[in-house]
């Protein structure tokens, strides 16, 4: 499997059949390609290749300023692009040396936790749908919804969020916010139970996923392999645990770590990502009845956007969002690292800063593209309907693959 495969033109004598799996084939789970060699339904070798949808992200955020590169974000991995969000604030807090109160920490860490069990939906849902189940699809996307209207109460959007500002919130959560989330801390637990017995133990499910694509720790080590599809394997790095943020350092989780590293693992160990990440937004909510309530942002007014209604009426604030917005207030001419645990993996910010009011250079690492290198090399010898189903177990998503 170390060895990457190449694909020929077919010999005239042969039998071998070349199939473009994507970059608009039904099965695939976004706008990318894999050219195979097939014998009969059995893969020989096969190429992955990317780009239909860059979008140079990248390029377009060293032309913008640090605040406004929050909806580039949203676009990389849309299934929890809060996440995303969370993730670039923080780097910007750190080059710029901010530290957010307790509250805000909690805050976010609620918002995230949603981002992962809405991620965890859809690629559980869809790897059911792969194998044939819709039920356990149509059962969780319920929730999914009850996620996207809390995000509705906090920020107005639903996919692409934009939720957030550097040193904070760009306005503090309502009282129908609080209650969407018990409501929901209490309805979907009894879900994923049923979400559960349909499949941990359905025969058909369970021969369908196990002992198929399996990885071993070394190799997917050596391929830079983070996140559930890391930890189905045994290896157990979650960075929130390793390098905790945003104040993941006061609750109490377990990491979800696998065994075999093949499809049916990786199922599981997204499942049981949703139950702690439950336990964490429960923990969340605890701690933050000891905190202020008026609190959502850090006291950092050169960097943090005035509300409207003070820049239309209070000269100072006036004066503040001028200097923001047109740069004037001098950053730290350096270079930051900093990551998060995506639904994915590890989410990471490369920043080069010049002193300026844009990134000099800036770099996404995007789990879905180090994780989705793997693909074409693990799917030689699978049919093809295996290789479906470890497309939908890696939960590969296009726009953080090619951004």
């Amino acid at each position: 499997m170390q060895n990457h495969p190449v694909y020929t033109d077919n010999d005239p004598q042969s039998e071998l059949s070349t199939l473009n799996l994507g970059p608009t084939h039904p099965a695939t789970h976004g706008v990318f390609q894999n050219v195979l060699q097939l014998d009969g339904e059995r893969i020989v070798s096969g190429v992955s290749t990317i780009g239909y949808i860059h979008r140079a992200f990248e390029k377009i955020a060293e032309h913008r300023p640090f605040y406004q590169i929050t909806p580039l974000t949203d676009r990389l991995n849309y299934c929890s692009s809060p996440i995303n969000n969370m993730g670039w604030h923080m780097t910007v807090e750190k080059l710029l040396g901010i530290t957010t109160p307790k509250r805000v920490d909690y805050l976010r860490v609620i918002v995230m936790e949603l981002a992962r069990i809405a991620d965890h939906i859809v690629c559980n849902g869809v790897l059911g749908v792969d194998t044939g189940a819709f039920t356990g699809f149509l059962y969780m996307m319920e929730f999914r919804e009850a996620i996207y209207e809390i995000y509705e109460e906090v920020c107005g959007s639903r996919l692409t969020t934009n939720i957030g500002r550097i040193g904070g919130f760009e306005r503090n959560f309502n009282t129908i916010a609080f209650a969407k989330l018990r409501k929901f801390l209490v309805d979907f637990p009894k879900t994923l139970k049923e979400f559960e017995s349909l499949f941990n133990r359905n025969r058909i499910f369970v021969d369908r996923t196990k002992d198929v694509a399996a990885v071993t720790a070394e190799d997917a080590l050596s391929y830079s392999w983070t996140g559930p599809i890391l930890r189905a394997t045994g290896v157990d790095y979650d960075v929130r645990a390793m390098n905790p943020y945003s104040s993941y350092e006061d609750f109490e989780f377990e990491v979800p770590v696998g065994t075999n590293g093949d499809v049916y693992s990786r199922f599981l160990v997204r499942n049981e990502e949703m139950w702690q990440s439950l336990r964490i937004i429960e923990q969340a909510l605890t701690k933050l009845e000891k905190e202020p309530t008026d609190i959502f942002h850090a006291d950092v007014p050169e960097f943090y956007l005035p509300p409207k209604e003070e820049v239309y009426n209070n000269m100072e604030a006036l004066i503040y969002h001028f200097k923001i917005v047109m740069g004037e207030i001098p950053t730290p001419n350096t270079e930051v690292y900093h990551s998060v645990e995506g639904a994915n993996g590890e989410l990471g910010f490369y920043l080069v800063n010049d002193g300026g009011r844009s990134p000099y250079r800036l770099h996404f690492r995007r789990p879905s593209f180090i994780n989705y290198q793997m693909y074409a090399p693990m799917s030689r010898g699978m049919l093809l309907s295996d290789a479906i189903i470890n497309m939908s177990s890696l939960n590969v998503i296009a726009g953080e693959l090619d951004a």
